[in-house]
């Protein structure tokens, strides 16, 4: 995921080459192909690098009128959480319990409902890429270029494998073979039982990226479903990774590589029959699982995934501007900018609500209905950047410090 961001809409092009070359030098120290392993970006923040109008400071919170309070249920510490690199990982739930990880190695579980800790386990490399849940199995990427399986009853390690490079997001399984995708544009499948190579689909990698991969999904008819940073997304067989579609997301444009970054990193949404997936300046679009037809589309620049309920589809740009679109159609239901420039979470539903966090590390809850926000707290005062998880009503966010804490809108 993007860490710096030039602020500027998708139409807006740079007019000259030295103003280009001041934003390849901060995209540079946030894309996936710079060596910033040992460059704490994940604690600075941007809006104070220059003193000019080149970057739009974050918007000043103001009062709300608090119409649903965040009742705090368990909380938990996991190692250094997000770690001092620009990671993003998850936690993720699997029936009654919820497995988080932190960049120092460590893996854990806990009672989803009460927050019990069932057991911890550390890992010897960073891990960079998780949490990936289902079938017996816990899975995360180290930063090593490893996925890791561990048994979902007791956190004992089950198998290592290698991978080409860095795994980023969350690897999933259906049970017969693991699924992960790899920072050099590699989707890769192991063996469920022992990590073993079954199959791998590669596509080209663009000269400029940014730090983060979508993870990937099954879907019905046993395919999985994968979006890359060049703007596809592609639907392989999932038990032998037979190519049996491609579409494009976005197109590239613009005449320096920073303008043709166009990256689908956020989590995609399998919603029956369809997927929708969008990408950093480009388009929001739902597609056939089966064919990869197109379904609907609209214009729009973000990195964060699609979330749905009450009849709409919710979706936050990449200025920080939350919408609600009217599901399969043009119609905007709402928009809200208060939370502009605030490096704002992927959205998430819970109950009637609408959940982000923020770079300062408060929790928004909207209004379904109208946007409005109607609730707030801050959760970590390092910040949030990771996408939250929801279940049994419950909103579980995971803060950059480690910081595990579950709500509930009351």
């Amino acid at each position: 995921m993007i860490l710096i961001k030039p602020n500027l809409t998708s139409g807006q092009r740079y007019s000259h080459h030295r103003l280009a070359a001041r934003w390849l030098v901060l995209l540079l120290l946030s894309v996936s192909l710079t060596n910033c392993a040992g460059f704490d970006v994940g604690r600075l923040n941007p809006t104070t690098w220059f003193g000019d109008d080149e970057v739009n400071p974050p918007t000043e919170l103001t009062k709300i009128d608090v119409e649903v309070t965040l009742k705090r249920e368990w909380d938990a510490k996991i190692g250094n959480g997000q770690g001092k690199i620009f990671n993003l990982i998850t936690p993720v739930i699997d029936g009654a319990r919820l497995f988080a990880a932190s960049a120092d190695g460590t893996v854990a579980a806990f009672s989803a409902n009460d927050g019990t800790l069932l057991w911890r386990e550390r890992l010897d490399d960073p891990i960079t890429g998780g949490v990936g849940a289902g079938h017996g199995l816990v899975l995360v990427g180290t930063e090593a270029a490893e996925v890791v399986a561990l048994d979902q009853d007791s956190g004992a390690i089950l198998w290592a494998m290698a991978v080409s490079s860095e795994v980023l997001s969350a690897p999933k399984t259906n049970g017969d073979v693991v699924v992960v995708q790899t920072v050099d544009e590699k989707l890769v499948a192991l063996e469920a039982t022992n990590g073993e190579q079954r199959w791998t689909y590669e596509t080209t990698l663009p000269a400029l990226t940014l730090r983060g991969t979508s993870s990937p999904v099954f879907a019905t008819g046993g395919k999985v479903l994968a979006g890359f940073s060049n703007g596809t997304l592609v639907a392989v067989e999932a038990s032998d990774g037979v190519w049996s579609w491609e579409e494009r997301v976005a197109v590239p444009e613009g005449q320096y590589d920073i303008d043709r970054v166009i990256d689908i990193d956020g989590q995609l949404l399998v919603d029956g029959s369809r997927v929708l997936a969008s990408s950093y300046q480009g388009n929001l679009m739902a597609l056939d699982v089966n064919t990869g037809r197109i379904v609907w589309g609209r214009e729009a620049s973000s990195f964060h995934g699609i979330e749905r309920g009450f009849g709409n589809l919710y979706y936050v740009d990449d200025e920080g501007v939350i919408t609600a679109v009217r599901d399969n159609s043009e119609d905007v239901v709402w928009e809200n900018s208060d939370l502009k420039f605030r490096s704002v979470s992927a959205p998430r539903a819970v109950g009637n609500y609408i959940a982000v966090t923020d770079f300062e590390g408060y929790l928004h809850l909207l209004s379904q209905i109208d946007g409005r926000i109607v609730g707030r707290t801050r959760a970590d005062s390092d910040g949030v950047r990771a996408a939250m998880v929801s279940g049994a009503g419950l909103l579980y966010v995971y803060g950059n410090s480690g910081k595990l804490t579950a709500y509930r809108p009351d």
